[in-house]
């Protein structure tokens, strides 16, 4: 049978994990009318949300379970395959189905999602990768998939993602290759309120905060600051490792990329148009995007656009004049000159190193 998980925000002064565990029990004794078999669920008493997760014949009949024993039922049920549920969820233990970390403590379903852009101009690549994984190990990291130059990692606690990289930075910074990257961290729930997929709305977030350039910088949302400032109450993050963005600068940086990923073919796409799409005067635009990214809004456009292009070099099915016009490049030989200027190596040179 498919497998689903739910969300549920209780609007209660007295809401608690016994409340939840009183709940659960009244599930258990309907589930077998409907088809349903509860399997776990996580509770965060601080936000006043829990996950339940369950096999069942469809949603509906999980929607009724909950209906029928208490009815508090269900703000968004998903589907989840097995694979992607134990990536992201299966750790730690439970205990009569409340779900624990492997420390012990309540595990309240929330992750912490580090997206990295990461590419070797010097052809090694692979090596990097296999130091990467070597140092999740050790920080308790689980890696979600890494296709390309994008390396997706969950962490259970935000401490340990800071953890990570900054084992990672020192990595990179002593290893002599001519390495490019961003990356992007951001917290949140498994299931969110609206949405079809696993962390839908947290994926979105470290998309668009890596997008922002391969300036070697790593975003930190809200959110997973204030856990590493409750994990770790004596932590301070250095302002030279993290980018800590606040929410309307999140904001921002979500509206640029649907922006640019809709405008990338446009070759006459500029500063200009970016400026009126996010309805803001020349000033503003110039303002708050490059205090948010370090590059001016041409800049900016221009580096999404080579960011656009590296898989496809990589990959190395299509041209490079081809590559260069799908990424809003008006010319292959503009292209070839403007990416040797930004990475000091020809998009051929790049493609080779990797064949």
């Amino acid at each position: 049978m498919p497998l689903y998980m739910d969300i549920h925000t209780v609007d209660s002064d007295t809401f608690s994990v016994e409340d939840v565990v009183k709940a659960h029990m009244e599930d258990l004794a309907v589930q077998e009318k409907f088809g349903v078999t509860q399997l776990k669920y996580w509770v965060n008493e601080e936000a006043k949300t829990l996950f339940c997760l369950m096999k069942g014949p469809n949603k509906e009949a999980c929607h009724q379970v909950h209906k029928q024993s208490h009815g508090n039922t269900a703000c968004n049920i998903i589907e989840v395959s097995d694979n992607e549920y134990n990536l992201f969820m299966g750790v730690g233990k439970d205990v009569n189905d409340l779900a624990y970390t492997p420390s012990g403590d309540l595990d309240t379903g929330y992750r912490t999602l580090l997206l990295m852009n990461l590419v070797s101009f010097s052809g090694n690549q692979d090596l990097i990768i296999e130091k990467i994984h070597k140092l999740l190990k050790q920080h308790n990291g689980a890696l979600i998939y890494e296709p390309n130059n994008n390396i997706l990692i969950s962490f259970v606690f935000a401490s340990d993602a800071i953890s990570f990289v900054n084992s990672m930075k020192t990595l990179l910074d002593v290893s002599g290759e001519r390495i490019e990257y961003s990356m992007g961290m951001a917290s949140g729930r498994p299931v969110d309120e609206q949405g079809d997929t696993m962390f839908e709305e947290t994926k979105k977030k470290v998309n668009a905060l890596c997008a922002l350039g391969l300036s070697k910088k790593v975003y930190l949302d809200e959110a997973s600051h204030r856990l590493v400032t409750k994990e770790l109450p004596t932590s301070t993050l250095s302002k030279n490792s993290f980018t800590i963005v606040k929410n309307e600068e999140l904001a921002l940086a979500l509206e640029l990329s649907v922006i640019l990923c809709s405008t990338l073919t446009q070759s006459k796409f500029n500063s200009e148009r970016l400026t009126a799409a996010l309805r803001f005067s020349k000033s503003q635009a110039y303002r708050k995007i490059k205090s948010l990214t370090g590059l001016a809004p041409n800049q900016l456009i221009q580096e999404f656009r080579f960011q656009k292009t590296l898989d496809p070099l990589k990959e190395g099915e299509k041209t490079v004049a081809e590559i260069a016009y799908e990424s809003g490049f008006n010319s292959p030989t503009y292209f070839t000159r403007a990416f040797r200027k930004r990475f000091g190596i020809s998009p051929t040179e790049f493609a080779a190193q990797l064949a």
